[in-house]
């Protein structure tokens, strides 16, 4: 959806002028949410996601700026449209424009872009990378501007992404007086946007009433900005957190009603990874509702949407909340799968605050685990969550260690101790067709049931594993997909 119809007059423009004043007029519309218009702004220097600008005859700091412009786009609407590397293509850009912002030894410049690709990798889910040059940018950028907000307000993003809010919501709170001296009301309503997001992360059961009613006055404040910005993109993700909001305090119908508001804004400006963001928040609300079905099919939906856009921190969070919805249908062993699948995604982009919170929630959710298993997820949970700020993960820790201790004090018997340890015969075969069994379990966990996937999983033909559950696991026809048997054809003759 455009937003509005942008018109640029460059009568009596040079070259050089006219990109400088595409330019600015297309990250305007850009802090709009207005990507196809900024798109269409662009169009005599851009042909769109993918392709490189055209800079002939452009002097080379004014092409410096067209690449920093394009670059920032490719990243936003490749993330919003699910262009696939379009972050990458956004870094090689903007990495081309800070090589000739060095050679203008232009210093401001060169942090900004920085900045930028520093997002970029924020995206991808490389979030010591992105800190690392957010904060080397900001070191560059001593002016107390516009430039230097928005750099605050990525790093602050960057930092609450690692778990670490306090120190995201500090950072926020001492350079409160001249954010609000900003003229960008779209910055502003950033900044009260991300002052509400984290004042809920960081409620505990001593202050949740204080800090929750402070949230929502800050929505209201972002909101207010958002407005008078005209950026319906950001408006949309005020009412997706405020639903989250209302969640908490188990306000279910008015949470699904600000999420269909959320939404219908998100497909109107065909932004799809923000719809399955979204989603992921509704699917939390239908678990709470205790629909685990409904939250299952919409939090799978999310997190396979969020996979093609590359928000890999954010499919990791889509992929816990399906592993508690199989979870509670259930169907442990694809719960187990699911939540070591959003391990391994956040393992991959160093998000480990978020493996953290897919181990600690395995242990919390799981059903018949293994004591190694249990042992294995609280051990690593520990160790990826060493520093949480969050009250209520530590309150989970704590009850994961008890749970952990329970399961050893409890896992044998006397009588089966002493079995175990006595020796006797063994059974060859028995003890095969256990493990056998206890593979192609697995093997029908991870397929979803699918055994032709599962097959392939094992190393076997389809025919070949349906005819071993048919014939020695029978057991385990339950947990595969239903059969469909072919109707034999009738043999017709003429007359």
């Amino acid at each position: 959806m455009k937003i509005t119809s942008p018109k640029i007059n460059t009568t009596h423009s040079t070259t050089n002028d006219e990109a400088l004043q595409r330019c600015q007029t297309a990250l305007e519309l850009k802090d709009k949410g207005d990507y196809e218009g900024a798109q269409e702004v662009m169009r005599p220097l851009w042909n769109g996601v993918g392709d490189h600008p055209k800079l002939e005859g452009i002097h080379p700091q004014v092409a410096a700026e067209v690449l920093l412009c394009v670059g920032t786009l490719t990243g936003w609407i490749g993330s919003k449209t699910e262009v696939k590397d379009a972050q990458e293509v956004a870094k090689n850009l903007i990495t081309e424009s800070v090589t000739l912002f060095e050679s203008a030894s232009d210093v401001k410049m060169i942090a900004a872009a920085r900045v930028e690709l520093a997002y970029c990798y924020w995206r991808e889910g490389k979030l010591n990378e992105a800190e690392l040059m957010m904060r080397e940018a900001l070191q560059k950028l001593t002016t107390q501007g516009e430039t230097r907000a928005r750099a605050l307000l990525k790093l602050t993003t960057v930092i609450w992404s690692a778990g670490r809010h306090d120190e995201a919501l500090r950072i926020l709170h001492e350079n409160a007086p001249w954010f609000k001296r900003l003229a960008n009301p779209a910055t502003k309503g950033d900044f009260h946007s991300q002052q509400a997001n984290l004042l809920q992360i960081l409620a505990s059961p001593e202050n949740r009433s204080e800090y929750f009613q402070r949230a929502v006055r800050e929505y209201e404040e972002a909101d207010h900005h958002f407005k008078s910005a005209r950026n319906l993109v950001f408006r949309a993700s005020v009412k997706n957190n405020v639903a989250f909001l209302l969640f908490k305090l188990s306000r279910f119908k008015e949470a699904h009603k600000y999420l269909d508001e959320a939404r219908r804004i998100a497909v109107r400006l065909k932004d799809k990874a923000r719809v399955a963001q979204f989603d992921e928040t509704r699917a939390q609300v239908f678990i709470a509702e205790g629909k685990f079905k409904e939250a299952e099919l919409v939090a799978r939906k999310a997190a396979t949407a969020l996979e093609k856009a590359g928000h890999q921190c954010l499919v990791a969070d889509a992929l816990i909340t399906q592993g508690i919805a199989l979870a509670r249908l259930g169907r442990k062993e694809r719960a187990q799968f699911i939540f070591q699948t959003a391990i391994d995604v956040a393992l991959k982009v160093d998000a480990l605050n978020k493996a953290g919170l897919a181990a600690l929630t395995l242990i919390e959710e799981g059903r018949e685990l293994s004591p190694a298993t249990l042992h294995a997820a609280y051990q690593q949970a520990r160790e990826w969550l060493p520093d949480s700020q969050n009250q209520e993960v530590l309150l989970r820790l704590n009850d994961a260690a008890a749970k952990l201790a329970t399961s050893l004090r409890g896992e044998l018997t006397g009588e089966e101790a002493t079995e175990i340890l006595l020796t006797k015969a063994c059974d060859l075969q028995d003890r095969v067709l256990k493990y056998e069994s206890s593979l192609i379990k697995q093997g029908l966990a991870q397929a979803n049931g699918s055994v032709t996937s599962a097959a392939a999983l094992l190393g076997l033909s389809h025919q070949g594993l349906a005819y071993i559950i048919e014939s020695r696991h029978p057991h385990l026809l339950k947990a595969r997909s239903p059969i469909h048997r072919r109707r034999a054809r009738r043999n017709q003759s003429r007359a």
